[in-house]
């Protein structure tokens, strides 16, 4: 066994060899728990690990009271991975791409999305347990997950905003959004000189808080006034505001209530958008965002899911300025 792999890897191992030697057939019985517990020296959790990485691969099929018995003897797949996001957009998409481009072959993939709903997560991954060897997941604000996600029997990455209550028991790649936005902000202070008030725009409570807590920080010590709005309606912008817009749809409201007023940003006020796109680089003569690289993000999660130790990474970003600022 590689001194990296986890301890139950030694049963995947046996039990491969044992069909790749033609000792065990499609259909035959596997060693029961308790003997392979013996044989290599285990806890029977660890032993159960490993027979659930076998489940996961299709490798072998277990009936209840009965016991594992082989289900194939091919070992083309190495990982069943489930991504479960919260919601399909284009920064998400970013994410699956280069997560994809990033696990290499033998590898099968399933993504979902629950929607920010409580029940649909639940739903979703009491159906997936013990099918995959790893689990991707963006739980976003919701508590109290941990003992459904131990319960899954792979391993767990977490992805972007999570609760604190599982932070650190599992593997996990995110942004810092009050420590970001400060630093994007402190970073770029002498060219928002020109501006007087700092207005985020966020109307939805599946957004971040804190956010708003990195805005607050920034004002504080730099001497602007910050600004909490549910919404970019009725908005009459001047040229002492700084807007600073969480979704699409706000954004595109403030504009829309900005040319209405004749108004123009980047002119008549600043506009700074969270999580950049392509669209972004030409709206408008170019939007300016305060983004973290997506990119980046699925790069790592690639690499976590690979790596048996738990580490906690924190993803970069920065304020790419454009025309509106």
């Amino acid at each position: 066994m590689k001194n990296r792999e986890p301890k139950y890897s030694v049963v995947v191992h046996y039990i491969e060899d044992c069909i790749r030697d033609g000792k065990l057939h499609v259909g035959d019985r596997i060693p029961s728990v308790n003997s392979l517990r013996i044989r290599f020296n285990l806890s029977r959790s660890s032993v159960l690990l490993g027979l659930s990485e076998l489940k996961a691969r299709g490798i072998v099929e277990s009936e209840p009271a009965v016991g594992c018995f082989v289900n194939s003897e091919s070992f083309s797949t190495t990982h069943r991975i489930l991504l479960l996001f919260n919601e399909f957009n284009a920064f998400k998409e970013n994410i699956y791409k280069s997560f994809m481009a990033s696990v290499g072959e033998n590898v099968q993939v399933d993504i979902m999305f629950h929607n920010y709903n409580r029940n649909v997560f639940e739903t979703l991954l009491r159906n997936a347990a013990g099918k995959y060897t790893d689990y991707v997941i963006m739980p976003g604000k919701f508590v109290g997950t941990a003992p459904l996600l131990d319960s899954l029997g792979g391993k767990i990455v977490l992805v972007d905003h999570f609760a604190s209550d599982i932070k650190g028991r599992y593997s996990s790649v995110g942004q810092d959004f009050s420590a970001d936005t400060f630093n994007a902000l402190r970073d770029n202070v002498k060219r928002l000189r020109k501006y007087d008030n700092i207005i985020l725009i966020q109307s939805t409570d599946m957004e971040p808080e804190e956010r708003f807590e990195g805005i607050c920080e920034f004002c504080t010590e730099y001497g602007f006034y910050p600004i909490h709005l549910k919404t970019a309606a009725g908005c009459t912008p001047h040229k002492s505001d700084l807007f600073i817009t969480a979704e699409d749809r706000e954004l595109v409201e403030l504009i829309k209530t900005a040319a209405a007023c004749r108004k123009q940003p980047g002119t008549d006020f600043g506009l700074i958008s969270y999580n950049d796109t392509p669209v972004k680089e030409v709206l408008c003569g170019g939007i300016s965002t305060l983004s973290t690289d997506f990119a980046q993000m699925g790069e790592t999660l690639a690499s976590l899911v690979f790596d048996p130790e738990i580490k906690t990474i924190a993803n970069p970003c920065r304020l790419i300025i454009r025309g509106s600022v």
